[in-house]
């Protein structure tokens, strides 16, 4: 029988096979300008700050634009534009509407990327008349293009929180909001949460988690095993294992995280949606932490057809209804219960 860590393994191979074949026959071997901005500079915006008010977005005024439930969505776009745009995502002339003043910052997954990541977000938060904004964080420096899609790969501490936390600055400049609202997914989540916690504290209202990992994930065989691999030396082991053994409990990462005694900055309201079948997450409980401002979701709760995973999770329409009433709480929806497939097909046994 097939084991979960084997499972987990071959999603995460199969995801970054699944963007980099399908890139690797189309467009330009370069690199982004700069992938941490994701298109900001390049587009030739400095801030929106100072724009002539006659001459920003009014959300309420654009017209809508498709919306996909299919996570790999976000490849295919970059397979026919190498580069590209998320659709509804960083216009930085937009102005937030009285009803949804806070713009919304999308945080990848590892090995997932601005416009890869969020084919369904982008496109529903700009319908829903949300300024929505996106970027690759953590892509290996200087890497030829199609690694310029894949971020979420270098140090989550050091890198990748910082480099989210200065996306947030630029949005935050742009829009002339006090806030930012997160929608994190996988390794993002925890991205987030150390933005809210330490990066940014008061900045941050909400921060939305799908596939939240917040004690980690993985367990102590693979602890004992990656530890073992370097005599026992943890911290080695940690600069060794890339972005992989952060995530794993008791990390030094997880840790710092949780002083406090718990990873939630204080005020900032959290959503924390799971999935059963979540073979990245292990167990799938370990995003669900109780607090004062948080609500937790398993999406299979009252919705057994869902069989949505890891992956798929990320583009799940009944997930995306939690994340928008978490948003805009005044307003609530009742989530959609619709038959969800795994994006990657049966793992089994």
């Amino acid at each position: 029988m097939r084991t979960r860590r084997v499972a987990s393994a071959r999603v995460a191979g199969a995801l970054v096979g699944a963007v980099v074949v399908a890139l690797s026959g189309a467009g330009p071997a370069h690199a982004a300008e700069d992938p941490a901005v994701d298109g900001y500079a390049a587009e030739g915006h400095t801030s929106g700050a100072g724009t002539d008010p006659a001459t920003r977005t009014d959300p309420a005024t654009r017209t809508p634009i498709p919306v996909t439930f299919h996570f790999l969505s976000g490849a295919a776009l970059a397979l026919g534009e190498p580069g590209a745009a998320l659709p509804g995502a960083n216009d930085w002339s937009c102005r937030p509407a009285a009803d949804k003043p806070r713009p919304v910052v999308l945080v990848h997954g590892t090995l997932g990327g601005g416009t890869t990541n969020w084919a369904t977000y982008g496109p529903l938060l700009h319908n829903e008349g949300y300024c929505v904004y996106t970027l690759t964080y953590g892509a290996t420096p200087g890497a030829p293009w199609p690694l310029t899609e894949v971020g979420g790969v270098s140090d989550i501490r050091g890198v990748s929180a910082p480099q989210v936390a200065e996306f947030v600055d630029r949005v935050l400049e742009s829009t002339g909001a006090e806030q930012v609202d997160l929608v994190g997914h996988s390794q993002g989540t925890l991205v987030s949460g150390l933005v809210a916690k330490f990066e940014r504290p008061g900045r941050v209202h909400t921060v939305a988690s799908i596939a939240p990992l917040w004690h980690g994930t993985g367990g102590a065989l693979v602890d004992r095993a990656l530890t073992g691999s370097t005599g026992g030396d943890r911290a080695r082991a940690e600069q060794a294992a890339g972005p992989v053994m952060p995530m794993l409990p008791g990390s030094q990462l997880l840790r710092e995280l949780w002083e406090g005694g718990t990873p939630y900055a204080p005020g900032v309201h959290y959503l924390n949606v799971a999935t059963r079948y979540d073979e990245a997450v292990l167990p799938y409980t370990s995003g669900l932490v109780d607090g004062p401002l948080t609500t937790n979701v398993v999406v299979q709760d009252g919705c057994e057809q869902n069989l949505s995973e890891h992956v798929a999770v990320a583009s799940d329409p009944r997930a995306a209804d939690y994340v928008l009433n978490a948003l805009d709480p005044r307003n609530p929806r009742e989530p959609r219960c619709v038959a969800i497939a795994p994006v990657h097909g049966p793992t089994g046994s």
